[in-house]
This record gives C-alpha cells, sequence and structure tokens, in this order.
C-alpha cells in the first residue's frame, strides 16, 4: 500500500482552521524539533568554530558529521520493527522519536559544556552523537507524518506544516542565535538550543500513534518475525525491493534526480556563515534580517511550494522550485561586489529564503508520495538519504575549494566563482527530473 497520492479530483480548499487542527500544530512543533539539531551540527557549528579561529578547510571536513543524515537508512529497519525499550506504551514512532530527542537535548548541551577548549576532536564526536540522534528522530517524524495522514490533501497539509516548523527551526538557528551569540557566548546559545528541543519533546508526547501502518506493521511481525530470517530479510531488503517492485527500471534515476536535487544548497552551506563575516556583515544585522524579512520569506516559500504541488503536480513544482533554488544561490556572488550593503543582503537573502522554501516542500512532497505502509520509515530513510549523501559528502570540499581559488584570484572572487558553480551544479537535477516528467506523461498518453 503506498503513501496518499495526489489525483486528479477537486482537492479540498482548506480554511485558517483547518491549519490550527491539532494534527497540524502538533506537526508544525516536530518540524521545529527535526530542523533545531540540523544546523547545531552543520552550517551554524562552523560559524562557533570560525569565531575560534579554526581553519575554513577543517570548518568544511568537520561538517562531514552531517553524513549520519545521510547513513539512517541503514539503521531505518529497526524503527519499522522495534519499539523502545520503557517508551513502547507511546507508541513505536512516538516512542523513537522521544528517544531521540533527549539524546540531542542532552548531547546540544554536552557540546556547550565542552566548547574548543577541550578540542575538535572531544567536540566533534558529541556533534556527531547529535547529528545520530537528529537523524533517527527525522526518521521517525517522517513515518509519522506519511503514516498519519488520511489522504493525499492531508499529507500536502502536513507536508507544508512540517516543512514551516523546520524553516522556523533553521532561521531561529541561523540568525536568531547569531544575535545570541554576540551578546551570551555560544555555549549559553547552545544550551539554549537544547532547552527548546523540549518542544519536540511535548509534541511526540501529544501526537498520535498511526493506526493504520501500526496494523501493517503488526501483521509484518506475526507472519515475518524479525528474529527469523524470513523477517530479518523482510525488514532490511523487503522495503528496498518493494520499491524497485513499484517503480522498475525508473527508481534509480528516481534516487539520481532526488540525490543531485539539493546539492547546490548542501555545497553552499558551511561556507555561507563565514562569507558573511568575510564581507563585514555583524551578527546583529544577519539576525535582524533573517528573522524579520527572511521569516516572511519562508512562509510565502512554504505556502508557494504547496500551491505548486497541488497545481502543478509533484514533478512541476520540482522543476519550478529548482530553477528558483538555483537562481537564489548564485545570486549571493553578488554580495561579493556589494559588500555589506544591508539593501542587497536583504534582497539576496529574501529570495533565497522563498526559492529554497518551495523546493524544499515539492520535494519532500514528492517523495513521500513514493513510500509504502509497513515500510515506511525505511523507504522514506533511503530517498532522505539519497537526497542527502551526495551534497553532505561534497560539501566537505567546499572551504577547500575556496581556499584554493583564494591565492590566485583573492578570496572574495573565489567566494563569487563558488556560489556560481553552486548554482550551476542544480542543472543535472532539473535535466532528469524533466526526463521523468516526460515519461510519466508518455505512460499516461499511452
Amino acid at each position: 500500500m503506498t503513501a496518499p497520492t495526489i489525483t486528479g479530483k477537486a482537492r479540498k480548499r482548506y480554511t485558517f482552521r483547518d491549519y490550527l487542527n491539532p494534527r497540524v500544530l502538533v506537526t508544525l512543533a516536530l518540524g521545529f524539533s527535526s530542523g533545531l539539531p540540523f544546523l547545531l551540527v552543520g552550517n551554524t557549528f562552523g560559524f562557533w568554530l570560525a569565531d575560534e579561529g579554526t581553519s575554513l578547510t577543517a570548518i568544511g571536513f568537520i561538517s562531514w558529521v552531517g553524513l549520519a543524515y545521510s547513513l539512517k537508512f541503514l539503521w531505518a529497519p529497526l524503527l519499522d520493527r522495534l519499539d523502545v525499550p520503557w517508551l513502547g506504551r507511546l507508541g513505536r514512532r512516538r516512542g523513537w522519536m522521544a528517544l531521540a530527542q533527549v539524546i540531542i537535548a542532552l548531547g546540544l548541551i554536552a557540546m556547550a559544556a565542552s566548547g574548543t577548549a577541550h578540542g575538535l576532536v572531544q567536540l566533534g564526536i558529541l556533534a556527531l552523537v547529535v547529528a545520530f540522534a537528529a537523524a533517527t528522530q527525522d526518521i521517525a517524524i517522517d513515518a509519522w507524518r506519511i503514516e498519519i495522514a488520511r489522504n493525499a490533501d492531508e499529507l500536502g497539509l502536513l507536508t507544508s506544516a512540517l516543512t514551516l516548523g523546520f524553516r522556523i527551526a533553521l532561521l531561529c538557528t541561523d540568525s536568531l542565535i547569531l544575535v545570541s551569540a554576540q551578546h551570551l557566548g555560544w555555549p549559553l546559545s547552545y544550551t539554549l538550543c537544547g532547552a527548546l528541543m523540549a518542544i519536540g519533546l511535548a509534541a511526540s508526547f501529544l501526537a498520535g500513534e498511526p493506526a493504520r501502518a501500526d496494523a501493517v506493521m503488526a501483521r509484518n511481525e506475526i507472519e515475518k518475525p524479525l528474529w527469523t530470517p524470513r523477517g530479518f530479510f523482510d525488514a532490511v531488503a523487503g522495503p528496498f525491493i518493494a520499491f524497485f517492485r513499484t517503480y522498475g527500471a525508473l527508481a534509480l534515476l528516481m534516487l539520481v534526480a532526488i540525490s543531485l536535487y539539493r546539492l547546490p544548497d548542501f555545497m553552499r552551506g558551511p561556507v555561507t556563515n563565514k562569507f558573511y563575516h568575510d564581507i563585514g556583515l555583524s551578527k546583529d544585522v544577519i539576525g535582524a534580517v533573517r528573522g524579520t524579512l527572511g521569516l516572511v520569506s519562508v512562509f510565502a516559500g512554504v505556502a508557494a511550494g504547496g500551491f505548486l504541488s497541488v497545481r502543478l503536480g509533484y514533478m512541476r513544482a520540482l522543476l519550478v522550485g529548482g530553477v528558483l533554488q538555483a537562481v537564489g544561490i548564485a545570486a549571493f556572488a553578488l554580495l561579493t561586489v556589494t559588500g555589506p550593503d544591508i539593501t542587497a543582503f536583504t534582497a539576496v537573502m529574501c529570495f533565497d529564503d522563498f526559492a529554497i522554501s518551495i523546493a524544499g516542500v515539492a520535494l519532500v512532497a514528492y517523495m513521500s508520495s513514493l513510500t509504502s505502509l509497513g515500510y515506511t520509515a525505511t523507504q522514506y530513510a533511503l530517498l532522505s538519504s539519497a537526497y542527502a549523501l551526495a551534497g553532505k559528502f561534497l560539501k566537505g570540499f567546499s572551504g577547500l575549494a575556496i581556499d584554493s581559488m583564494a591565492p590566485a584570484i583573492g578570496r572574495m572572487h573565489a567566494y563569487g566563482v563558488f556560489f556560481l558553480a553552486c548554482g550551476a551544479i542544480g542543472i543535472p537535477a532539473l535535466l532528469l527530473f524533466w526526463l521523468l516528467e516526460r515519461r510519466k506523461t508518455a505512460i499516461t498518453a499511452a
């Protein structure tokens, strides 16, 4: 049984009251919990290290702790088959959410207590623990979101709510935290973020457990117990066999297109905050812009992404989002010319937030539509790992790329070339999704 998909029938028009539905509000809070640790072990972590005098090359390499997000398909089968000890009464999905959220909170507080004074190795290990727990949380939340949706319309609504919560968390950890770090210091700022994980923990207790998926998973456990050879094979290989059986030869093309789609955003990630620092923007300015107009841009982008997915279909929405994403990231090259001009920075930042939000909603909605009940956690983990693996690995070389070009052409020109190149590497994904759209149209016509 696949997840709810969009059909050609008339679609429900949601009112403001629908967005205040408890299920939507819980998803919004879970999206915030999902997004909170993402940059704290990524770009913002790099900003902290840069403030401590760490080289750009080292910052790029330490960003590899984020590879945990790309390898989550390796342990996702456990989340489809096992309850969490002592938390089984919450249900499978909520139990894993709660466990991961507690570990994330403790890990962020430990990072704050350790700091760089105890060496990069210890701090990096703690960041890796947080990244591993955060990836586990995402597996459980994504499975819950897909399984709890009653139909395609509600799946789109919950996806938008999750994305909005995620983007709000990114703004907090990529902008407001800079203001906090400027005045309170990085350790206290990370401690406060650890405390904010209580929002996600509360949402996990308030969320309902998806009954339909539980019934399928319970049947799997009766017919194919995990600790038997057949059950172990089904838990590990079953989700992948089902996925490739459903989509055939197109499955590999889908995975490659997904893996390349957000590559531009991943590649520019580790150096962006360092770039702001190098052109002379203060933490207060960055935080003020991102926390005000940037937030409005995110809201608009999430809404536009949901609207386009409904009106145009997943594939065409992906194409629109991909083009806007490439243009938005390439536009950062303009700031190498304007320098710390607040008007130029605001314009580029707002367009980028708008474009990235559209692309994010379109991709999440598309990947969600490809999963099957009973294997939701593993299949979505496979898809989201494919989307992140190439970017999480290659972004480790971002700082090295700029440091290598800087002696020959100057640091600002190196940044400019780098951002233009990041925008350009989004083109292959657009071509692949265009081919998939053509193939789908041809099959429909036949």
